[in-house]
């Protein structure tokens, strides 16, 4: 069975547009990125949960906190970056995630640093299991974990700490969906959905792109997640997540339509590969 989440910011910058989008696509799981003007790590206690009372009232969950932690310069204080995973775990109690999306820092250059991004990402995960939540790295492009040598060298020495697959990522760093792919998919908790042309490093519908989507999807052996990120039109937080130039190869004028044809390309891909949609969630 594949269940579908999405980060509906892209639909719309606020909580109401955001279930709206989901409610109108048929998914009822939320990767929780940006509410309202402010990513989530900045949300005050009472903001999340009036956010989790709302959601709870249309039957939508919160699968998992998208923040930034780790998406910091490794140089800063160790106690800020740990600062960053307590909170994180504060918000996902309150906004019942079981799962938390990071990254592995900006400006891993030598031995020093690496063996600090290592023992920062250790003590991630450490901090998750106290609070029953799964810590889960994202390769990024710009971050230490952005290429296939790099992210396994993330995952094979940090013991329980898990994995999102990001196939547009990769192919913005020079990789081959094939390699990815065969080397990391299988290691993947969830996936996040975004394709891209590799040649101009436009964004484009899942299938659309070289990121193999339908390959990917159709390996999948058993019960999985998949956040769609369409990334098809600049949308409010944006800026806030990003540091590179948003380049689409298609024209949408709103970022409704935008949020719409990803959830249907991804939906197609799907059906091509086997799947039927079915109270919710997709199974063969």
């Amino acid at each position: 069975m594949i269940r579908l989440s999405a980060f509906a910011d892209e639909s719309d910058n606020s909580l109401e547009g955001q279930i709206a989008g989901l409610k109108r696509n048929g998914i009822s799981l939320l990767e929780i990125r940006n509410i309202n003007g402010k990513n989530v790590m900045e949300l005050t206690d009472e903001e999340a949960k009036a956010i989790r009372a709302r959601l709870d009232e249309e039957g939508i969950k919160v699968w998992s906190i998208g923040s930034p932690i780790g998406k910091k310069d490794i140089n800063l204080s160790e106690e800020e970056h740990l600062a960053d995973a307590k909170r994180g775990c504060e918000l996902a109690h309150i906004l019942g995630a079981n799962n938390i999306r990071c990254f592995s820092f900006y400006n891993v250059v030598d031995d020093a640093t690496h063996a600090k991004m290592l023992d920062l990402l250790k003590k991630f995960v450490a901090i998750g299991n106290e609070n029953g939540v799964k810590m889960c790295h994202e390769n990024d492009k710009g971050l230490y974990g952005d290429n296939l040598s790099r992210t396994k060298d993330v995952l094979d020495n940090t013991p329980g700490l898990y994995y999102v697959y990001d196939p547009a990522n990769f192919l913005q760093v020079g990789e081959k969906s094939a390699d990815t792919i065969a080397e990391l998919a299988g290691r993947a908790f969830y996936f996040h959905i975004k394709d891209v042309v590799a040649e101009t490093g436009e964004l484009v519908p899942a299938g659309y792109g070289d990121g193999n989507i339908k390959g990917l999807v159709g390996g999948i052996k058993d019960d999985k997640v998949l956040t769609i990120e369409p990334h098809l039109k600049i949308f409010g937080g944006y800026v806030l997540n990003d540091k590179t130039v948003l380049k689409t190869k298609f024209h949408f004028e709103t970022n409704v339509e935008a949020f719409d044809a990803a959830c249907a390309a991804i939906k197609k891909v799907l059906t091509e590969v086997g799947y039927v949609e079915k109270e919710g969630a997709f199974v063969k």
